[in-house]
């Protein structure tokens, strides 16, 4: 019988053509994206970050929070990581990453031994989101597969829009939601607050405003650190039980009234979360999970990847 092609034939085969390309532009970013160009790259990566964390604990928090902030503005694309020129208006004077973010040189001391290796193949995006789960990994916290294949951006934007330490939970919400991250992926990414420090100005009205939502010996113990008038960049840890592992703490915290920031407290507040942290507190199982979970989901928001970007070989400049 002679082979024809019907219109219903031909629709339905360009429709699985169109089906094959949106699966590949989905499938871009993978696991295995540098196993024959840069094989040691993962290790290579995991070296740096775990002498970093080892010198200094506080790091691995660092770190975390700076693939977030890189990820919250317009994507995971390294932006917050370029310095200030002609053509580009840094990052990293911003308001929420001055004087703030940390962890660049650790970066930048990565991608270092990765041009070594195999130059011009490892960006400086997916080098961001891998150091950011060896760092917590480093803590004692949970690890996870980061897919791969991220691209650097030429450009930086000045318009950030980070969740605030003075957020109410509607406004913490709905600014995840707005990248892909639900109200569970929300508390648990809050939990990274269970590492790191904040600076007295952030949590100075929370531990003089006598509110109801504060433990009194907890605010007494912060003034401590924080006076009313002085002192706006001394430093209180966001977890005063253990500040340098990753664990569940936060939110036994957060059950006590001895959340740091407003925006910690606010998700043990009489509110649409307070379950989730409840079973976070009863639960470092359902936490780690969820914690790695959600930091793949905000590693993933907005990648630039096959012809978008470009691969930095200085992650703090374009040439």
């Amino acid at each position: 019988m002679a082979s024809h092609t019907t219109p219903c034939m031909a629709a339905l085969s360009y429709l699985l053509l169109l089906l094959s390309s949106f699966s590949q532009c989905q499938a871009q970013l993978s696991p295995t994206f540098y196993n024959k160009t840069c094989p040691n790259a993962l290790n290579i990566i995991r070296t740096v970050v775990r002498q970093a964390v080892s010198t200094e604990r506080r790091m691995a928090a660092s770190l975390v929070r700076l693939h977030f902030h890189d990820c919250f503005v317009q994507g995971c694309d390294a932006s917050i990581l370029l310095d200030e020129s002609s053509t580009i208006k840094s990052e990293k004077t911003s308001l929420p990453n001055l004087g703030s973010a940390r962890g660049y040189d650790v970066i930048e001391a990565a991608k270092g031994e990765l041009e070594k290796a195999c130059p011009g193949i490892v960006s400086c995006a997916d080098v961001l989101s891998v150091a950011a789960r060896d760092a917590i990994a480093a803590v004692g916290g949970p690890s996870w597969t980061v897919k791969l294949g991220r691209r650097d951006s030429t450009m930086a934007s000045r318009i950030i829009d980070l969740p605030s330490p003075f957020d109410n939970l509607d406004r913490l919400i709905s600014s995840f939601a707005s990248r892909g991250l639900n109200t569970r992926d929300m508390v648990a990414l809050s939990g990274a607050h269970t590492l790191g420090q904040a600076q007295c100005f952030l949590f100075r009205d929370r531990i003089y405003g006598n509110g109801t939502d504060i433990d009194a010996g907890f605010a007494n113990t912060r003034r401590r650190n924080c006076p009313k008038d002085t002192g706006n960049g001394n430093l209180a840890p966001l977890d005063l039980v253990t500040p340098n592992s990753f664990d569940n703490n936060y939110y036994k915290n957060l059950l006590q009234k001895k959340g740091l920031l407003q925006s910690d407290q606010i998700l043990f507040s009489g509110g649409a979360t307070d379950n989730i942290v409840s079973e976070y507190a009863r639960s470092p199982q359902a936490f780690q999970a969820d914690f790695a979970s959600a930091m793949i989901k905000m590693s993933e928001i907005q990648p630039l990847t096959s012809q978008n970007g470009i691969i930095r070989k200085v992650c703090s400049a374009l040439d």
